[in-house]
Protein backbone atom coordinates (compact mmCIF):
# COMPACT_ATOMS: atom_id res chain seq x y z
CA UNK A 1 0.00 0.00 0.00
CA UNK A 2 1.23 3.49 -0.79
CA UNK A 3 2.58 5.67 2.02
CA UNK A 4 1.06 9.15 2.06
CA UNK A 5 2.67 10.39 5.30
CA UNK A 6 4.86 12.88 3.40
CA UNK A 7 1.85 14.09 1.36
CA UNK A 8 -0.63 14.70 4.17
CA UNK A 9 -3.86 16.61 4.04
CA UNK A 10 -4.34 19.34 6.69
CA UNK A 11 -6.26 16.85 8.87
CA UNK A 12 -7.82 13.37 8.64
CA UNK A 13 -10.85 15.25 7.29
CA UNK A 14 -8.86 16.27 4.23
CA UNK A 15 -9.83 19.83 3.39
CA UNK A 16 -13.02 19.46 5.42
CA UNK A 17 -15.40 19.68 2.47
CA UNK A 18 -17.55 16.78 3.65
CA UNK A 19 -17.43 17.60 7.37
CA UNK A 20 -20.58 19.71 7.24
CA UNK A 21 -22.58 17.13 5.31
CA UNK A 22 -25.57 15.60 7.05
CA UNK A 23 -25.69 12.13 8.61
CA UNK A 24 -27.35 9.31 6.72
CA UNK A 25 -28.09 5.60 6.81
CA UNK A 26 -25.82 3.01 5.23
CA UNK A 27 -28.58 0.43 4.81
CA UNK A 28 -30.46 2.55 2.26
CA UNK A 29 -27.33 2.91 0.13
CA UNK A 30 -26.83 -0.87 0.06
CA UNK A 31 -30.48 -1.48 -0.94
CA UNK A 32 -30.27 1.12 -3.72
CA UNK A 33 -26.98 -0.24 -5.00
CA UNK A 34 -28.41 -3.43 -6.52
CA UNK A 35 -30.81 -1.62 -8.86
CA UNK A 36 -28.22 1.02 -9.78
CA UNK A 37 -25.69 -1.65 -10.75
CA UNK A 38 -28.19 -3.35 -13.07
CA UNK A 39 -28.83 -0.07 -14.91
CA UNK A 40 -25.12 0.77 -15.18
CA UNK A 41 -24.19 -2.65 -16.55
CA UNK A 42 -27.18 -2.56 -18.91
CA UNK A 43 -26.04 0.77 -20.32
CA UNK A 44 -22.35 -0.19 -20.45
CA UNK A 45 -22.07 -3.98 -20.87
CA UNK A 46 -18.29 -3.75 -21.32
CA UNK A 47 -17.98 -2.66 -17.69
CA UNK A 48 -18.87 -6.15 -16.55
CA UNK A 49 -15.81 -7.55 -18.33
CA UNK A 50 -13.54 -4.71 -17.28
CA UNK A 51 -14.58 -4.81 -13.62
CA UNK A 52 -14.43 -8.47 -12.70
CA UNK A 53 -13.39 -10.07 -9.44
CA UNK A 54 -11.25 -8.16 -7.04
CA UNK A 55 -11.12 -5.03 -9.16
CA UNK A 56 -14.89 -4.65 -9.27
CA UNK A 57 -15.33 -5.38 -5.57
CA UNK A 58 -12.61 -2.89 -4.69
CA UNK A 59 -13.97 -0.24 -7.05
CA UNK A 60 -17.50 -0.55 -5.69
CA UNK A 61 -16.18 -0.57 -2.13
CA UNK A 62 -14.14 2.58 -2.71
CA UNK A 63 -16.96 4.31 -4.58
CA UNK A 64 -19.33 3.46 -1.72
CA UNK A 65 -16.74 4.77 0.72
CA UNK A 66 -16.59 8.04 -1.23
CA UNK A 67 -20.39 8.36 -1.29
CA UNK A 68 -20.67 7.67 2.42
CA UNK A 69 -17.79 10.09 3.10
CA UNK A 70 -19.87 12.79 1.44
CA UNK A 71 -23.20 11.82 3.03
CA UNK A 72 -21.98 11.41 6.60
CA UNK A 73 -19.59 14.34 6.79
CA UNK A 74 -16.18 12.83 6.23
CA UNK A 75 -13.76 11.25 8.68
CA UNK A 76 -15.49 12.17 11.91
CA UNK A 77 -18.98 11.63 10.50
CA UNK A 78 -18.19 8.11 9.35
CA UNK A 79 -16.73 7.27 12.73
CA UNK A 80 -19.79 8.58 14.58
CA UNK A 81 -22.53 7.48 12.17
CA UNK A 82 -21.15 4.15 11.00
CA UNK A 83 -18.76 3.20 13.80
CA UNK A 84 -15.74 2.92 11.51
CA UNK A 85 -12.55 2.73 13.55
CA UNK A 86 -9.82 5.34 13.22
CA UNK A 87 -7.41 2.75 11.81
CA UNK A 88 -10.10 1.55 9.39
CA UNK A 89 -10.64 5.10 8.20
CA UNK A 90 -6.93 5.68 7.55
CA UNK A 91 -6.73 2.34 5.72
CA UNK A 92 -9.69 3.23 3.48
CA UNK A 93 -8.34 6.71 2.77
CA UNK A 94 -4.97 5.21 1.75
CA UNK A 95 -6.68 2.65 -0.50
CA UNK A 96 -8.79 5.39 -2.09
CA UNK A 97 -5.75 7.57 -2.73
CA UNK A 98 -3.86 4.60 -4.16
CA UNK A 99 -6.61 3.95 -6.74
CA UNK A 100 -7.85 7.47 -7.52
CA UNK A 101 -4.75 9.53 -6.70
CA UNK A 102 -6.52 11.98 -4.37
CA UNK A 103 -8.04 12.16 -0.91
CA UNK A 104 -11.79 11.27 -0.92
CA UNK A 105 -12.61 14.75 0.36
CA UNK A 106 -11.03 16.31 -2.74
CA UNK A 107 -11.76 13.75 -5.46
CA UNK A 108 -14.75 14.33 -7.72
CA UNK A 109 -16.25 11.57 -9.87
CA UNK A 110 -17.16 13.15 -13.20
CA UNK A 111 -20.92 13.21 -13.60
CA UNK A 112 -21.62 12.16 -9.99
CA UNK A 113 -23.20 14.61 -7.57
CA UNK A 114 -23.96 13.86 -3.95
CA UNK A 115 -26.43 16.13 -2.19
CA UNK A 116 -26.44 15.31 1.54
CA UNK A 117 -29.28 17.73 2.30
CA UNK A 118 -31.63 16.16 -0.28
CA UNK A 119 -30.56 12.69 0.87
CA UNK A 120 -31.37 13.49 4.51
CA UNK A 121 -34.70 15.08 3.53
CA UNK A 122 -35.59 12.05 1.40
CA UNK A 123 -34.68 9.62 4.18
CA UNK A 124 -36.73 11.62 6.69
CA UNK A 125 -39.69 11.56 4.31
CA UNK A 126 -39.37 7.79 3.84
CA UNK A 127 -39.29 7.26 7.60
CA UNK A 128 -42.41 9.40 8.06
CA UNK A 129 -44.21 7.29 5.43
CA UNK A 130 -43.40 3.93 7.04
Amino acid sequence: MADFRSDRMPSPEGEGRAKTALDSGYETYIKANASVNRRIFGAFPELRTALRGYASARLFDLFGFWVMWRLTGGFEGMQKSLGVSRAGMFRRIAQFREVFGEHPDVYEFPGVTVDPVKFAEGMAERQRNT
